[in-house]
Formats: C-alpha cells, sequence, structure tokens
C-alpha cells in the first residue's frame, strides 16, 4: 500500500483519527453549551436597560463584583477578563467545528445534491447552522475584540457605543445570526446527547426562544439607540440618582 493511500485511513479510519474525533465532538459539543448557555444570560443582561438606567447600571457593578469593591463599583477588567476567555472559547469551537466544513467544490456539491434529494429538516438546520458559523467567527470577534479594548460598559458609554460610534449596523446584523447559531447548538447539542428525544417538543421550544430572544434583543438595541441619540458628546458616564 502506497503512502498516498495509507495516510487518510491512519487519519480517517484508524485508532487515532476516530479517537480524536470523537473527543473534538465532545469538545464542540461543551464549548457549544457554554457559548449557547452564556448567550441566554448575557440577552437578558443587556436587556435591563428596559428597566431603567439605574437597573442596568447597578447590573453591571454588581456582574463585575461591586460587592468585593470598597467604592460599590465594580471593575471593568472583569468585562474584559470574560471576554477574554469567551473569545477562547468561540475559536476551540470554531476549530472543532471546521472538520466538518466542506472545502472542495465538489464536497459543496454532493452536500447539496443530498439536501435536495433528501427534504429533512435536521439536516437543513445544520447547514444553516455552519453558515451561520462561519459568518460568527467574525463578527463575535469582531464585538469580543471591542469589549477587550473598550470594557466600560454603562448607560452612556455602551449607549455611545451603539449610536455614535455606529456598532447598530454590526449588531443588526449580528442578533438574528447568532440567535439562531446558538438556539440551534442548544437544540442539536439535547438530542445528540440524549437529553431528551422528543425532537419536535424541542424544535418547537427552539422556535419559541428565537423569536422571543429576538424580540427581546431588538428592544434593547432601539432602547440603547434613543438613549445615544438623547446623549450630548463628549458622554459623560451615567451616575445614579
Amino acid at each position: 500500500m502506497s503512502a498516498k493511500t495509507r495516510v487518510p485511513t491512519a487519519i480517517n479510519g484508524g485508532p487515532y483519527g476516530q479517537a480524536w474525533s470523537a473527543k473534538a465532538d465532545c469538545l464542540q459539543s461543551i464549548t457549544g453549551l457554554i457559548l449557547g448557555v452564556f448567550l441566554l444570560f448575557h440577552m437578558h443582561f443587556e436587556a435591563s436597560i428596559l428597566l431603567g438606567k439605574e437597573t442596568f447600571f447597578h447590573m453591571v457593578q454588581f456582574l463585575e463584583g461591586s460587592m468585593f469593591s470598597s467604592t460599590d463599583h465594580g471593575f471593568p477588567i472583569v468585562t474584559k477578563i470574560i471576554s477574554v476567555i469567551m473569545l477562547v472559547i468561540v475559536a476551540v469551537h470554531a476549530a472543532t467545528a471546521l472538520r466538518r466544513f466542506p472545502t472542495q467544490l465538489g464536497q459543496w456539491r454532493a452536500m447539496r445534491g443530498f439536501m435536495s434529494s433528501i427534504k429533512h429538516k435536521d439536516t437543513q438546520l445544520w447547514f444553516w447552522q455552519m453558515i451561520t458559523g462561519f459568518l460568527l467567527f467574525f463578527l463575535v470577534s469582531a464585538h469580543l475584540a471591542t469589549m477587550i479594548l473598550n470594557p466600560e460598559i454603562g448607560p452612556h458609554l455602551s449607549a455611545e457605543r451603539v449610536y455614535h460610534d455606529n456598532a447598530w449596523l454590526l449588531y443588526v446584523v449580528f442578533l438574528p445570526i447568532v440567535l439562531f447559531h446558538g438556539i440551534v447548538g442548544l437544540y442539536r447539542v439535547i438530542l445528540k446527547w440524549g437529553v431528551s428525544s422528543n425532537r419536535p417538543l424541542i424544535r418547537t421550544i427552539a422556535h419559541v426562544l428565537i423569536v422571543y430572544l429576538l424580540c427581546l434583543g431588538t428592544l434593547s438595541l432601539v432602547t440603547y439607540i434613543n438613549i445615544g441619540m438623547e446623549l450630548v458628546l463628549p458622554v459623560q458616564p451615567f451616575i445614579p440618582n
């Protein structure tokens, strides 16, 4: 047997290849689960602005460790550290997912032909999750890079970033893509690891969650834009009463 035929066998069909594939599957699911759960919490944290500037301000201070500060103010470095950690998790998740990404024109044609002949909902979801995952690698990286370089968060500072720095242009595209990818990812993890076998129920819950979070995120974004429109430059940090 030539080296040309021996290498693919060792990588794809041999024990080492199978062991790596199993570990990569597990790692992809774990990182995807972490990112999906983080997305759920993050969406509701951002939506606290709907309850008023003071509510959002105190939420930020609490999450940044205000209970450990003598001034009752949080530490922005906490946001930076969390952003770095999430960026690492995103990179690991992307690396383990890329092994399933078609890299040749023939693979794309075969996949599209298969999807055209077999109308399977989960296969369609997997395809669009793959596309959104590719887009998110750039969108999430841009979002997290912003938070790492400028971790200051607050009703006025966040609104300034959204409106005056035109971050809303990113978020309008980012929001539906990350929600679809994240919730469908959680749906697939639940089914893959046998948490539930009730596929129709889990799919319905996923659809409801996507619509609910899309409405919640849109309202939050509009609120930040409205606050930003009222701000006078240079923007001063919000000070609660």
